[in-house]
């Protein structure tokens, strides 16, 4: 096995490229933690990654190339596979069912009272472009495993669900792998989908030989969908779902970080001169947030958490700032664009309340900027993760790795990083403010010694792991099924 090549098939993959302004192609890393953590597999492994062209670069490059393109970032050469999909289709996938149909109902953030609603429109978007995509992925896969034996694909996240069926019907033979990086909601939950489409996404899942999450927590919620909304036999101890005469594995992989990578970054001129700058302005106590601005963040109830605090703790006004860097997330959807726009009003509420001549309480930056990001790692007192509910968080993991004051984490119960992390952390409820503005004080008037050995213990949970172990129990475990057979 150990000379086989891989197959890796995810909606964004680990290059995008577009045309500046001079009209020269350029080309850089993809975004999010999928391609950071899959790089280090790269490194190891002959693979050969498969992607949606998301740009209309991505697109011309994908018609010229005819097939795979070679291409080097960050010292890591991949070899991608960018399949082109007709746009009307991609837009209806991506704008319609994926965002937000999709995340809404993994991460329970649909009022339900007033939304969604299921009509001709979304029927189509789910025939017609999440499932022509689908479609196209796994065309692309097969033409590219074909004449292999056994060939291992391993698929990624919630826009690929239909995929892996596609794959089986043609090729029984293949191994299938497929990793959700986002929660796995209860059954309930999946009743906002018609029976049809419902039916179809877990057919999809159950087609691979193995399907992996971030937390055991995730694996009995799929479980109890399947036998719930499938009527299937589950085998709940052994981690199985028996259909169609084969058995489909359920684990808990929990995504690590690089450590490494991230203690290189600390140490950089990058970081250093962001530093400088932080430190020149910082007052008493620094809060930090990092976080992309996505409903499911909960930003909104962690400002009003801060508002609170003051409120009840005047004597930490102009010895507190609370910096919150957020990254513009799916501007292109009216929920997004509306979650930005409360964000800004709030903090301009509390600033105006609180702050004084030269004293804002809230520090919002809307932008991406990594090195800047470590360096507030470096030097926070708090570190607020309160989300409504979230697959992993990786921020959890990231600030207390390069942490130099033993900084304190605020972490919501309902974060796949709550698993791992949760005894070392303050635990909140992420819809009580109040006590999460209790969490705030407790941590800035937390005994040092506490401190220090909450912070140590994070720290060893975080470096325990690192990408290449996520990848080496996915990879034990795909070893172990094939040699017990299907």
């Amino acid at each position: 096995m150990s000379e086989q090549r891989l197959i890796i098939v995810s909606n964004r993959g680990p290059a995008q490229f577009e045309l500046s302004e001079s009209g020269e192609r350029t080309v850089r890393r993809g975004g999010g933690g999928l391609v950071t953590a899959l790089s280090g597999l790269v490194r190891q492994r002959q693979a050969l990654w498969i992607a949606s062209a998301m740009t209309e670069e991505d697109a011309v490059v994908a018609r010229e190339a005819n097939g795979p393109v070679t291409v080097e970032l960050d010292g890591v050469s991949y070899e991608v596979l960018l399949v082109e999909s007709d746009p009307w289709a991609y837009d209806r996938f991506y704008n319609v069912i994926a965002n937000p149909i999709l995340w809404f109902i993994q991460h329970y953030l649909w009022d339900l009272s007033n939304a969604p609603d299921i009509r001709r429109e979304e029927i189509q978007a789910w025939d017609e472009g999440y499932q022509v995509v689908n479609a196209d992925i796994a065309e692309a896969v097969l033409r590219t495993i074909a004449g292999e034996e056994e060939p291992l694909v391993m698929l990624h996240d919630y826009h690929l669900y239909t995929c892996p069926a596609l794959i089986r019907q043609e090729r029984p033979d293949a191994f299938l792998q497929h990793f959700v990086h986002i929660p796995w909601s209860q059954p309930d939950s999946w009743r906002i989908l018609p029976a049809r489409i419902r039916e179809q996404i877990y057919r999809g899942l159950l087609a691979n030989d193995i399907i992996g999450f971030h937390t055991t927590a995730y694996c009995r919620n799929f479980l109890h969908c399947c036998n719930e909304l499938m009527e299937l036999e589950v085998d709940y101890e052994r981690g199985a779902v028996l259909h169609e005469g084969r058995e489909t594995w359920v684990r808990a992989y929990p995504l690590a970080i690089d450590a490494e990578r991230l203690e290189r970054a600390a140490a950089s001129e990058e970081v250093a001169q962001y530093e400088r700058e932080l430190l020149r302005r910082r007052r008493d106590y620094l809060i930090i947030r990092v976080d992309r601005a996505d409903l499911s963040k909960n930003v909104l109830r962690g400002f009003t958490a801060f508002d609170v605090f003051l409120q009840q703790h005047p004597e930490f006004r102009e010895r507190v700032t609370f910096i919150a860097h957020l990254q513009p997330s799916r501007q292109d959807v009216a929920e997004y664009q509306e979650y930005l726009e409360r964000i800004e009003a709030l903090v301009a509420v509390v600033n105006h309340r609180h702050g004084t001549t030269d004293w804002m309480p809230i520090d919002l930056r809307i932008y991406e900027n990594f090195h800047e990001a470590v360096a507030r790692y470096k030097h926070f007192d708090l570190l607020m993760v309160n989300a409504l509910f979230d697959g992993m968080n990786l921020v959890a993991k990231e600030a207390p790795a390069v942490s130099t004051r033993d900084g304190v984490v605020m972490l919501s119960e309902n974060t796949g990083a709550h698993e791992e992390l949760g005894d070392c952390a303050l635990t909140v409820n992420p819809f009580d403010i109040q006590e999460q503005a209790d969490a705030i004080h407790r941590a800035l008037t937390m005994d040092p010694e506490e401190r220090r050995l909450r912070a140590e213990r994070l720290r060893e949970i975080v470096r325990k792991r690192n990408p290449r172990v996520w990848i080496e129990e996915q990879l034990a475990d795909i070893e172990l099924k094939r040699g017990q057979g299907r």
